[in-house]
Formats: structure tokens, C-alpha cells, sequence
């Protein structure tokens, strides 16, 4: 019922207890007493984004989800639950990816509650079911997937490289875990990943060659066809024959001078190449 209207009715009870002890000096006001102590407890505040369960001598009676000033009887239990979107920013763990590389990975969860009933009943402690159960998703999903291709180059979906896939992944396993306790899951996404430091330098070396490896095979593929185009501009525009021999000398020179990592200290040759 309206808080409001029992308010009212309280303000009327308490008067008229008053006017009768004044007036009649007698036991009958106490009645008045009585009513005002039994509507008291009753009254009850719901704030926005608030819900407040009601519990009938261990029996669920409903959920007030509307904000405002409300009375039930006293002898409703009653439990405030909030609608409140929350967020976990969870502590980083160590785990095994798909290739059993021992990785550092965390994650942020948003989430409300959506279905107060689960909440209150289905399990004992839902903010620590929450908790739980996001580190389980956490091992489930990198245990599916390896932190980077190096071993797996057949791997197109990888934990630093997935992205959105992966924390849709994420978002569904964790869906599918706190839908007992009535949770809806807002957002999940990976916001800390690395491995671990028992072999974060070995993995840092080979990323580093790795790396190294794909700039000289750029760099040898550019140094091919700029000698190539070298060789052919000197023949379409008759600067100079060069039997096969010096042909293989001057692609020997011009890729020593191409590929190296240095800048390359040529010696002028005064007299005839032959």
C-alpha cells in the first residue's frame, strides 16, 4: 500500500490516542497505541534502481521494483536488492593458455541484477557467485586459445589478437555461468594480458626475432628487384655489357651494400674492371 496513505492513518491514530488518555483517562486510547506501533515497522523506502524482495513466513510474495514510500506488514521480511549496473575490474591471474604458456590475463565485467528472485534464492551469495564464476570463465577462455601464433601459426584467433571475437566469447561464457543467479552480464572484456614472468624475457626475444625475420625479408625482397632494376636499366640504355661475371659481381656488391644493417664504405677502383 502507499506509504503515504499510512502515514495518515498513523497521524489519525496518534491523535486520537492522545485525545482519549486527555479526555477519558482510560485503557481505551492504549487500542489507538497499538495500531500506530503496528504500522510503524510496515512503512518502507524503495530508491531508483532499487528493488526491495518481500518474504511472507518463508514464503516469496513478489518484488517491489518502483521507487517510493511503501507499507507491507510487519511481518513481511523484506531484503533490498539493487538494480544497479556494477563493474569488476578482477585481479590478474596466472593460467595456462592453449599451448600450456603460463599467462597473466584480467578482466573488466559489467553487470546487474536482472531476476531478483534468482538472486535472493537460487544461490546463497550472488555478488560472491559473480566473483567465482568470472574466474572460471577467466581459465575456461584461455584455456581455449593460445596467447600468440608463434606455435600455432594455424591458429587465426589468438588471445592478443582476437579482440571483439574473444570478448564476445567471454561475454557468452559468463552469460551462460550467472544465469542461475538471475545476472545480466552488460560487458566483459579483457583489459590486462602478458606473460608470465618465469619466460616473459624468452617470448620477448622471440618476438624480437620474429620481428627481425620479417624486416629482412622485406628488405632482401626490395634489395632483389632494385638490383634487378639496376642490371636492366644499365642494358636497356647501353651503359656498359657485363658478361655473366661481372654480372654476378655487381648483384654480389649491390646486395651486400642493400642489405646491410650499416651504412657501407665503398672503395673507388681507378683503373679498368677488367
Amino acid at each position: 500500500m502507499s506509504g503515504l496513505l499510512m502515514i495518515f492513518i498513523l497521524i489519525i491514530n496518534i491523535a486520537l490516542a492522545v485525545y482519549g488518555f486527555y479526555y477519558f483517562q482510560n485503557g481505551y486510547p492504549a487500542i489507538f497505541v497499538l495500531m500506530a506501533i503496528f504500522i510503524i515497522p510496515g512503512l518502507f523506502i524503495v530508491n531508483p534502481n532499487e528493488s526491495s524482495v518481500l518474504i511472507l513466513f518463508g514464503e516469496y510474495k513478489g518484488t517491489v521494483k518502483h521507487n517510493g514510500f511503501f507499507w507491507v506488514l510487519p511481518f513481511y521480511v523484506r531484503r533490498k536488492i539493487s538494480l544497479r549496473a556494477r563493474n569488476i575490474d578482477s585481479a590478474t591471474i596466472k593460467v595456462n593458455d592453449k599451448l600450456a604458456n603460463p599467462i597473466k590475463i584480467g578482466v573488466v565485467l559489467v553487470w546487474r541484477v536482472s531476476d531478483t528472485f534468482k538472486a535472493s534464492f537460487d544461490v546463497d551469495d550472488y555478488v560472491h557467485f559473480v566473483d567465482i564464476q568470472t574466474d572460471a570463465a577467466i581459465r575456461k577462455i584461455a584455456g581455449e586459445y593460445a596467447y600468440d601464433n608463434f606455435d600455432d601459426e594455424e591458429s587465426e584467433i589468438t588471445l592478443r589478437s582476437g579482440g571483439k571475437e574473444i570478448d564476445h566469447r567471454l561475454e557468452e561464457s559468463l552469460r551462460e555461468r550467472l544465469d542461475i543467479a538471475g545476472i545480466e552480464v552488460m560487458e566483459a572484456r579483457i583489459n590486462y594480458l602478458a606473460y608470465s614472468e618465469e619466460i616473459a624475457q624468452a617470448m620477448l626475444k622471440r618476438q624480437q626475432a620474429t620481428a627481425i625475420i620479417a624486416a629482412r625479408h622485406k628488405i632482401v625482397e626490395g634489395a632483389v628487384q632494385m638490383v634487378k632494376m639496376a642490371i636492366d636499366q644499365l642494358s636497356v640504355n647501353g651503359v656498359v655489357e657485363l658478361d655473366d661475371e661481372r654480372k654476378a659481381a655487381m648483384v654480389s656488391n649491390l646486395m651486400v651494400v642493400l642489405v646491410s644493417d650499416k651504412d657501407a664504405s665503398p672503395i673507388v677502383n681507378s683503373g679498368s674492371i677488367y
